[in-house]
């Protein structure tokens, strides 16, 4: 398995005003993330713009889309979208893509387009990538058929598995990526998003002990957890909520680059 270097990226979608959210983004760079991503829902801050903005507050933090849904945009809009912002932030744009996540039906309704089956939704995606052509794509999957495509045309995969999923329940989705991967899979670089990090778990969250999506310990013990995972399961990019933000940090300065 090839070793990737670590890097770490926040995810938030939501401000009070301009000022918040451009010291969000200020703060993220300060402490070493190396990107902040922006999720893509009818509740959050419209991903194309906050990126947009929080690139105009910074000068090396990259931006990027955590994840768009497809059913959204067509695949036009989105590379018309992304050479854009690729173009006004000095590259520093990464473009995640997706089928579509819980709710995501209902938020296609609301913007009056159609959603699709599930086959039509990973061919919007394959267009989609095409679209974008020599720009880095992230794809979030799970499923065969998004792994069979992520497999084949994207350069970071991200693992949406439940926040329960144990390390051996990860291992197996990656076995399965592997053998539809082939030789491109010592190339890509495999990403996880988790919902909190720190030393106490947040009231509202109930994860069982060993589930992947919460890392919970001292730094020196997430350290060793993320040093671990990456062993076995090659996982070098960590998303994390930007709720925790700073007590994530200590993990984002000692590993960022290894």
């Amino acid at each position: 398995m090839t070793t990737h270097p670590f890097r770490f990226g926040a995810v938030a979608g939501q401000a009070t005003d301009a000022d918040a959210w451009t010291g969000l983004a200020r703060r993220a760079e300060s402490l070493g993330y190396s990107t902040l991503l922006v999720p893509d829902t009818l509740r959050t801050l419209s991903p194309f713009i906050a990126a947009a903005v929080a690139a105009t507050a910074t000068t090396t933090l990259r931006v990027g889309t955590f994840v768009l849904s497809v059913a959204n945009r067509t695949p036009e809009a989105v590379a018309w979208e992304t050479s854009t912002l690729r173009t006004l932030t000095g590259d520093r744009f990464e473009l995640g893509l997706g089928a579509g996540r819980a709710h995501a039906e209902q938020d296609a309704a609301a913007l009056g387009v159609r959603f699709g089956t599930p086959g039509e939704r990973i061919e919007r995606l394959s267009q989609t990538i095409d679209a974008v052509k020599d720009v880095r794509v992230l794809v979030a999957a799970a499923g065969t058929r998004l792994l069979g495509l992520a497999a084949q045309k994207a350069d970071t995969v991200a693992l949406g598995v439940p926040q329960h999923y144990t390390e051996d329940q990860v291992a197996a989705k990656l076995d399965e990526l592997y053998e539809l991967a082939g030789d491109r899979f010592h190339d890509l670089e495999l990403s996880m998003n988790l919902a909190a990090a720190g030393a106490e778990p947040p009231s509202w969250l109930s994860v069982p002990a060993g589930g992947t999506g919460v890392l919970l310990g001292t730094a020196d013990e997430m350290v060793d957890t993320l040093r671990r995972r990456r062993d076995r399961l090659g996982i070098s990019y960590v998303s994390v909520n930007a709720q925790y933000l700073d007590e994530f940090a200590p993990v984002v300065e000692r590993l960022t680059g290894t």
